[in-house]
């Protein structure tokens, strides 16, 4: 007779004491996902994001632009390590400096690749929007779309010219052409 197959429950503190092995480690829900070291193009995609989304956050004081790797717990026990994330400003108006002190993310923004795929559409995606992160971008390098979902969504926006981000109310929207973009993350710019 065949035994049932039992998953182990990971917390928190046992991500932490994994050892530093190159491989990037995060917990949704009680499930570990691991991720091996990132592509060229992939760090090409998020440096290319970076150099957009920050300059506009820093303009208009709305927190932090940070990129992996982390140990954000969205307030819930997890453990992610975004590709590239805003994190607001605290209460008091002062930059976040421990972990502890991170509010949820109000941009979320992942370029995935086929070994994550999955996991960034499906297990990140439920709990991102769970979690109440206010936009969460799927950049495709290969196909050369953004997805954006938002906590109530049900299906992606897919975009394929212009990405823009209403960050706050009264501020100007941030704007990506996204035929620019993606010409300088494959070099063609």
């Amino acid at each position: 007779m065949a035994m049932p197959h039992t998953m182990r429950t990971w917390t928190r503190d046992d991500v932490l004491a994994l050892p530093d092995d190159g491989n990037r480690y995060e917990l949704i829900d009680g499930e570990l996902l691991v991720s091996p070291s990132p592509r060229g193009i992939h760090q090409r995609a998020v440096l290319r994001l970076y150099d957009r989304v920050a300059p506009y956050v820093r303009a208009h004081r709305l927190g932090l632009t940070m990129l992996a790797p982390a140990d954000l717990d969205l307030r819930s026990g997890q453990l992610v390590q975004p590709d590239l994330y805003v994190a607001p400003l605290r209460a008091d108006g002062r930059e976040p400096l421990e972990w502890p002190e991170y509010e949820i993310p109000i941009l979320i923004a992942e370029v995935t690749s086929a070994s994550t795929a999955r996991h960034d559409r499906m297990t990140k995606r439920t709990r991102f929007q769970h979690s109440g992160v206010a936009q969460y971008w799927i950049v495709d390098p290969d196909a050369r779309t953004f997805e954006r979902w938002r906590p109530g969504d049900d299906r992606p926006e897919v975009l394929h010219e212009r990405v823009t981000w209403d960050a706050r109310a009264g501020v100007e929207p941030l704007s990506i052409d996204l035929g620019t973009y993606f010409r300088g993350v494959w070099g063609e710019d």
